[in-house]
């Protein structure tokens, strides 16, 4: 069985071999903050699938912040790199919840959440506990909780 980091490592040969800088210095990036994880703690672990999709969802996320700096900085091309970049990223990542599906999950939790006695704006807890499980790695904390908000709000 291939890891999700052994298919990094390689991605990073083949590009390497391409002579493809962006997805070589994306996927090197990406390596070297998987190994800072794998280290960080009291002893060298190898890091689960599931661990890596996170240094990858982290190291995306990063990249699309950057690029929005970099496009309010009034520097687009280092904005349109950052962005390449992170769509790169996004190919490991499983593919993110359609706006519909996100919030079809919202409204059932929503429920759920009033059926256990929260309601309003206060119920933004029970609600998060009850979705965020069932998007992990699937759509974004801030896009998640804005949905919930919404729900919650009307």
């Amino acid at each position: 069985m291939t890891t999700l980091k052994s298919k990094l490592h390689e991605d990073l040969n083949a590009a390497i071999k391409e002579r493809d800088e962006l997805r070589s210095s994306t996927l090197r990036l990406t390596l070297a903050a998987i190994t800072k994880e794998e280290v960080a703690g009291k002893e060298k672990r190898e890091l689960s699938d599931d661990e890596v999709l996170k240094v990858i969802t982290k190291e995306a996320k990063k990249r699309r912040e950057a690029a929005d700096a970099f496009a309010q900085g009034g520097r687009a091309e280092s904005a349109e790199r950052e962005k390449a970049e992170g769509e790169l990223l996004a190919t490991y990542l499983p593919k993110q919840l359609s706006d519909e599906e996100l919030d079809g999950i919202v409204a059932q939790a929503v429920s759920e959440a009033k059926a256990g006695g929260a309601e309003g704006p206060r119920a933004m807890g029970a609600v998060m506990k009850i979705v965020n499980p069932k998007v992990a790695g699937l759509a974004e904390g801030g896009r998640v909780a804005a949905v919930v908000r919404k729900h919650l709000a009307g």
